[in-house]
């Protein structure tokens, strides 16, 4: 629980918008993983968690819609301590919705290799097996991703 609390929080937060409602989302989404255990197949776990807490967010949002709660839009980064959003979080979960945007730019036989690696974190074996091509493709097609990435983007637009 320690080590995904902040990530699963934020996945949550950036969902409801609302402190409260994704602290207690958090606490709902640990319960429902716990359960779910015997269930898990072994294939990339983080992205397995992300799949519920997002669930269960949207879930906790069609709940306070259907209740006609209004929904509490943060326009400025909150300053939060003890295992919430920092200042420093809020950039990097920026960085990331940044890089997972200008992915769309990246040549499509790249593009569902480059988002299975790095934004899923699925291995070339996963990766292989679900796109129905070897091991060695994948690498293939993730070195030139890299190369067209270095060609085409620069790096102060990611700072």
């Amino acid at each position: 629980m320690e080590k995904y609390q902040t990530y699963i929080f934020q996945i949550v937060y950036s969902i409801l918008r609302h402190q409260k409602d994704a602290e207690d989302a958090t606490q709902e989404v640990f319960i429902r993983i716990f359960h779910a255990l015997p269930q898990y197949k072994n294939q990339g776990f983080k992205t397995w968690m992300s799949r519920i807490a997002v669930n269960k967010a949207i879930d906790m949002k069609r709940k306070t819609q259907r209740s006609k709660e209004d929904l509490v839009e943060i326009d400025k980064v909150e300053h939060i301590t003890h295992g919430n959003v920092t200042e420093m979080e809020s950039i990097q979960r920026e960085r990331v919705l940044l890089v997972k945007t200008r992915i769309n730019e990246i040549p499509e036989n790249y593009r569902n290799v480059v988002f299975a690696y790095y934004i899923q974190e699925k291995s070339y074996r996963e990766i292989a097996n679900e796109q129905g091509i070897e091991i060695k493709s994948v690498e293939s097609k993730l070195y030139r991703a890299k190369k067209w990435i270095r060609k085409n983007w620069k790096e102060e637009e990611f700072q």
